[in-house]
């Protein structure tokens, strides 16, 4: 049985979201799902997602409404004096400060991590930056594509058989930044309940996404000196990719000891597995792996998709029918977790995405419906203790 929504782990933890398009959203959607209370600033013109479509109402398209429901939106313009001046007060009783903005604007606008530590010495400040500060590239911009393309992404992709070098068909790099972010703001409130005070944290996108890359992919470059070149072998395949049978697609992983016995045995070749030492161990394998996955590639080829599902899932196999966008909506096994739920908003029904992590109390949720711009502004500004009709 659930608790209440005040008892979430972050019930009570005050957000200021200075932060636009997908990474810094993304990150606290998932503060907005542990219960945290998220004030959205946006300049009068909104979030530029805002105007990501289709959409049924202006301003509210759907990207932009599945990274920010559960927030409360605040219209502020920061190159005016009144705006500079709530967004003091709102520093002054914020716990965590989320910004995407580059160091340079942060300074002009005297949100440096200076000045508002002096406002706020408790306060819990988060970066997200293109490029670390102490680096080279400080202070340039950074996008998606752009940080795919620095951190070898496009490069891994031509490597692994692809035309030419292709970005990941995902927000791959603002999506994975942004849960990094996440988590150091978890950590970052544990730290300063266990021992007080405040933190100043900085999240570079190509510093985190390189370490996401390398992690994978530092080979033989791990040691010193290197013991062979940079890049897995199993991951850079050109046969690492669906599987054609006869009448379509498959996915499939045969991946241990067992699982290659199983395989040669199913595909009629048992023999092999006593003849032929390059299955015989993840070693030899990854040493001979396109030869490997060339061989199941062939032998995919000559059962229809619905006999070797029969055939993978008899031998324990990991094995699924490739679907596309569509098919994937309609999974019975999302529509049994819940995690596509209808929602009901002013401008109709909607469909949008829950958290997958099951709680046994206090389950996070996605809350209520992605704010239209400055729909709170008048609420905050009030808790502020501000006059919402006040000029200047």
């Amino acid at each position: 049985m659930n608790r209440s929504d005040s008892e979430r782990p972050l019930s009570g933890i005050r957000v200021l979201d200075l932060s636009s398009v997908i990474m810094g959203p993304y990150a606290t959607q998932i503060l907005a799902e542990y219960g945290a209370n998220v004030i959205k600033l946006e300049p009068p013109e909104g979030d530029i997602m805002r105007g990501m479509g289709p959409m049924r109402e202006p301003a509210m398209g759907p990207v932009f409404l599945n990274l920010n429901r559960g927030k409360r939106s605040l219209c502020l313009d920061l190159r005016t004096p009144r705006g500079q001046r709530v967004l003091a007060r709102a520093v002054e009783r914020a716990d965590v400060f989320v910004t995407n903005m580059r160091p340079k604007a942060l300074r002009k606008l005297g949100l440096d991590s200076e000045s508002i530590g002096r406002r706020n010495p408790e306060i819990i400040q988060v970066r997200l930056t293109g490029f670390g500060e102490n680096g080279p590239y400080a202070g340039k911009p950074a996008y998606d594509d752009l940080i795919q393309g620095m951190a070898a992404i496009p490069a891994l992709v031509e490597a692994a058989g692809s035309a030419a070098p292709r970005y990941v068909p995902l927000n791959l790099a603002d999506r994975t930044v942004g849960l990094v972010a996440a988590h150091n703001i978890l950590a970052a409130v544990l730290q300063r309940l266990r021992h007080g005070g405040g933190q100043d944290i900085e999240i570079p996108m190509f510093e985190t996404m390189a370490a996401f890359v390398l992690g994978d992919h530092l080979a033989g470059r791990s040691f010193v000196p290197p013991l062979g070149e940079a890049g897995n072998p199993r991951l850079l395949s050109a046969y690492r990719r669906p599987y054609r049978t006869a009448d379509g697609w498959l996915s499939a992983i045969i991946y241990t000891d067992a699982h290659w016995q199983r395989f040669l045995a199913t595909a009629g070749d048992a023999e092999r597995w006593e003849t032929d030492a390059r299955f015989h161990s993840m070693t030899s394998r990854s040493a001979h792996i396109d030869a490997l996955y060339a061989y199941v590639d062939e032998r995919f080829r000559q059962r229809g998709t619905d006999d070797w599902l029969r055939r993978l899932v008899d031998c324990d196999i990991p094995v699924a029918r490739l679907v596309s966008l569509d098919d994937l909506l309609d999974d019975p096994q999302l529509q049994a977790s819940g995690i596509l739920q209808t929602y009901a908003a002013a401008d109709g029904p909607r469909l949008g995405i829950q958290p997958a992590a099951r709680w046994a109390h206090a389950q996070p949720c996605a809350g209520a419906c992605a704010p239209r711009l400055g729909e709170h502004s008048a609420q905050i500004l009030a808790e502020l203790g501000l006059d919402a009709d006040e000029d200047g």
